[in-house]
């Protein structure tokens, strides 16, 4: 018998906040070298499009970069990987393109439903820090915090990131999702969720998922899995594409 050939995927790997496409570098490289097919955009205002920072950028512009990716390469059957705050710009395109999507993977990601804004998933305790945060830029944008917020322990890790961070759109926290269908839009989905430790702040979405009987997966490592356990995290990816 022939033996089968491997199926290379398109993946598509969308950062959350503070962070850009930069973030992906290790998954990238690990999933390029397997023979897949990777994108790493980064959103508007954020990482080396940081000199495009204004008030005027929301939700609905990071949707915009995304789905601007899949139509001007021509992307299909896409693996499409949200993770944290990228949780909403996957859940936008599926509501808008879902015919591109082969599946959704929310990284410990935020699981917004129409209408609510970022701010409506958050404790309260981190929505004050989040507005005190922005203060200094005028509420343009949300001052960067430490990396060992994202559960980095590692100096190394730690330092890649600190170096990388760029202040988050203060408008993408203001402005509210909207979607015209259920969240998922029908799309095949999983929930990947970092348990080394859990990310405190992510609860809302936990909840939803576990409510909505959205497929689990759980990894053992913080929440910045693509730099704490990149190896780790490019095993479940290729998993889980299949």
């Amino acid at each position: 018998m022939t033996p089968e050939k491997p199926k290379f995927q398109t993946f598509v790997l969308v950062h959350g906040g503070f962070h850009g496409g930069w973030c992906w570098r290790f998954v990238a490289q690990a999933l390029r070298a397997r023979g897949h097919t990777v994108f790493t955009p980064t959103q508007t205002g954020l990482g080396e499009r940081s000199h495009l920072i204004s008030k005027n950028i929301t939700l609905d512009t990071f949707i915009e970069d995304i789905t601007q990716v899949l139509r001007f390469e021509d992307l299909h059957d896409v693996i499409l990987v949200g993770h944290s705050f990228g949780g909403n710009a996957i859940s936008g395109v599926a509501d808008r393109m879902p015919e591109r999507v082969k599946l959704l993977v929310y990284l410990d990601a935020v699981i917004l439903q129409n209408g609510q804004t970022m701010f409506d998933g958050l404790p309260p305790e981190v929505v004050a820090a989040r507005l005190k945060a922005a203060e200094a830029s005028g509420g343009v944008s949300v001052a960067v915090p430490p990396a060992d917020m994202f559960n980095l322990t590692e100096k190394a890790h730690v330092d890649f990131v600190d170096a990388h961070l760029t202040p988050h759109p203060m408008g993408t926290y203001l402005s509210r999702l909207n979607l015209k269908h259920p969240v998922t839009n029908g799309c095949d989905a999983v929930y990947v969720q970092c348990t080394e430790p859990v990310f405190a702040t992510l609860k809302a979405s936990r909840d939803w998922v576990k409510a909505n009987g959205m497929r689990t997966v759980e990894i053992k490592t913080g929440h910045d899995a693509m730099v704490s356990a990149p190896g780790l995290l490019t095993n479940v990816l290729c998993e889980l594409a299949g």
